[in-house]
């Protein structure tokens, strides 16, 4: 293990040489300076880059220094302006926003940490680096005062700037440097260039990490990671580029983000290669429109603002934490509930390239943080960037072709992670046929991912997630599945309780649900209490009842039905509120029961009946059956009055079930018990 980490190392400053860091160094002194990574690893790359001890050793002590003189911590803000005062200007590393001073036609930066909101700056600074103007970055600038009586602007004046990142970039050298590495080892160096330890990492959460960086070197590409605390979401949109902005808190304009039509300048979307919201569940735009530009931008790379139409390059990202169970969202909801109840619109989900299972990567621990060397984050950042002028999706169409049920968005998503994926793991286009088939396989279940959820909240419309690809050399179908999807579903297999009936209806909320009748039986006179229903389903429930009583001796001859109290239990298993069928499902509950007899395994019971026996077609049947088979059911019961919406029943949903028919409620009985 100590061989790998010693070679990995090696390879890296054979091939790197000056482009690389122990990224233990970086942690030892980022825990005494609240500053980005990547300002610490431009300063240890230019002082520590060798495998000799004691130059390491004297190349920290001078990073040190420098972040201890010029490193502007809030606190000791009074003392560095005193400093300039008194020696006229000053040196200084600190995080510089600007913004226009129209009433002075006149730039003015703001200074973090110096506390300082109105430092004079030339122009020329502005043009050569427009972030200043959107969210700010991190600089080495040179800050004079010059104080003059009766003047109205401020004595500080930004008279150098120097970004913290890299000043040019060889991507033939990389492509070359590339080639020294095999696959696995390349997505290791990706990986521990971010801080963490791929080798106390399974192959899972490799990927889920590579994953991340896809906005990166993909225009437009727009994802989601939903997980657990403390799994790192919000790090590398944060600490390892300063291409990216980190948007927390939620709160946030149209100005800001897009467009401001007064100033006529353009917002975070035209100046970050990433755009990341953070904690998703707070996202609230003070603009009643922002939502829908948001989305026009995330299917397009535009939007209009008054009479101009603009477009920009900026990936859109979006995490945030799931509190409940995955395994209850997955049988009960949507794996998208954290965000905010505004933005659950299919339409703008459908925007979504990828989702991240961020459940599946485990909690930070120490062990998960590298000691060993890795690409300079801002080599790293400039690597993405650049990359983001070419494309890699087309390469799956010499030997791979998409299957039938996805669509053009869908088709568009997969391409676009595909490329994302090709470009950090590939850059130099080398690769093999069954590189790209892991690489189109993960793409395909992040887009899977998006679609099962749009499935569950849109219903029929987006009913096609089977995707599979197709080997062109073999002709052969391939199809991938989202592993939470198969974790269980809301009917287990096997023969369940007597008594106990599943159906789905339309809820109180006017969604249709899943319902689990359970039923008790107990030594009394024949009545019936009811839980967990409204006053409208209890009527319903007490004409199965009533039904029961008037037909259970045709049925089952030695049954006595007067001989017991009956408690009902309704469960609503997605949250749909009372159902608005109920009788038929009570009355097949109660002649199980008393029957002791229990319904065929993985049975669905579908209709409804009047107070003479009169059955009733079910209503909206498409999407009762989507429902049923989404939940596990593999038979439905059902009315022979619904024949005639059969038709209007896609052919691939209605042939997932064994349909059994009925013409009355004697007969629904005989059936969903399996009685000849």
């Amino acid at each position: 293990m100590i061989s790998d980490y010693i070679n990995l190392d090696t390879l890296l400053n054979q091939s790197f040489a000056g482009k690389v860091v122990r990224k233990d160094l970086t942690k030892k002194i980022k825990e005494g300076a609240n500053v980005p990574v990547y300002v610490l690893e431009y300063l240890l790359g230019g002082n520590c880059t060798s495998e000799d001890s004691e130059i390491i050793q004297q190349g920290l002590e001078t990073v040190k220094r420098i972040l201890a003189e010029n490193y502007v911590r809030p606190e000791e803000s009074e003392k560095i302006k005193s400093l300039m005062r008194e020696r006229g200007s000053y040196k200084i590393i600190d995080k510089v926003t600007v913004r226009l001073n129209e009433k002075k036609d006149i730039y003015q930066a703001d200074l973090a940490n110096l506390g300082i909101s109105d430092a004079n700056i030339n122009g020329g600074f502005v043009k050569r680096f427009e972030k200043l103007l959107v969210g700010g970055i991190w600089c080495i600038i040179n800050v004079q005062y010059n104080y003059q009586e009766g003047s109205n602007l401020s004595p500080f004046m930004v008279s150098d700037v120097k970004p913290i990142q890299m000043p040019n970039m060889d991507l033939q050298e990389l492509f070359n440097g590339r080639r020294a590495f095999s696959t696995q080892e390349w997505q290791d160096v990706l990986i521990r260039s971010t801080g963490m330890e791929p080798t106390n990492l399974d192959s899972r959460t490799k990927w889920h990490l590579l994953a991340r960086m896809i906005p990166f070197v993909e225009n437009n590409y727009n994802m989601c990671e939903l997980g657990p605390r403390g799994t790192g979401k919000s790090h590398i949109y944060k600490e390892v580029s300063p291409n990216s902005i980190l948007v927390s808190g939620g709160q946030t304009t149209v100005a800001n983000l897009f467009y401001n039509m007064a100033r006529r300048t353009v917002g975070l979307v035209a100046n970050w290669d990433v755009v990341a919201f953070d904690e998703v569940a707070g996202i609230n735009f003070k603009d009643k429109d922002g939502i829908q530009i948001m989305k026009d931008f995330m299917a397009s790379g535009s939007f209009a603002r008054g009479k101009d139409q603009v477009s920009a390059n900026a990936s859109m990202v979006f995490v945030g934490n799931i509190n409940q169970s995955v395994d209850t969202l997955v049988k009960t909801s949507h794996l998208l509930v954290p965000f905010p109840e505004a933005m659950i619109d299919c339409a703008f989900f459908d925007r979504f390239h990828a989702y991240i299972p961020g459940w599946e990567i485990p909690k930070m621990r120490p062990e998960f943080f590298t000691n060993y060397y890795g690409l300079i984050t801002d080599y790293l950042a400039e690597f993405m960037a650049q990359l983001r002028k070419y494309t890699f999706a087309d390469v799956i169409d010499k030997y791979f072709k998409l299957g039938s049920a996805l669509n053009q968005r869908d088709t568009i998503a997969v391409k676009k992670t595909v490329s994302g994926l090709m470009k950090l793991i590939y850059p130099n286009g080398e690769y093999s046929k069954e590189d790209i088939r892991a690489i189109l396989e993960y793409a395909l279940e992040l887009r899977r991912r998006v679609k099962e959820q749009l499935k569950k909240i849109g219903g029929l419309e987006f009913s096609d997630v089977h995707f599979s690809y197709i080997d062109l050399e073999y002709n052969a179908e391939y199809y991938v599945t989202v592993p939470e999807q198969s974790s269980g579903k809301l009917i287990p297999e096997g023969i369940s309780s007597t008594g106990n009936v599943y159906t789905v209806a339309r809820g109180a909320n006017d969604n249709f649900g899943l319902y689990l009748i359970e039923l008790q039986k107990i030594p009394g006179n024949g009545g019936i209490t009811i839980f967990n229903a409204n006053q409208s389903a209890k009527q319903l429930a007490k004409i199965g009842l009533d039904v029961f009583k008037a037909n259970v001796a045709q049925i089952l001859t030695s049954a006595k039905s007067n001989n017991y109290d009956y408690k009902l239990n309704v469960v609503e298993l997605h949250n749909s509120g009372s159902p608005s069928a109920l009788s038929l499902v009570t009355f097949i509950s109660l002649c199980s029961s008393i029957a002791e007899k229990p319904l065929q395994s993985e049975l669905v019971v579908l209709g409804e009946i009047s107070l003479g026996g009169t059955v009733k077609p079910v209503e909206n049947l498409a999407e009762c059956l989507q429902i049923a088979h989404d939940s596990g059911a593999k038979k439905i019961l059902l009315p022979m009055s619904s024949a005639v919406d059969i038709p209007t029943i896609p052919v691939e949903l209605f042939t997932k079930f064994t349909t059994l028919f009925y013409s009355d409620p004697k007969d629904a009985v005989y059936k969903a018990l399996g009685i000849n």
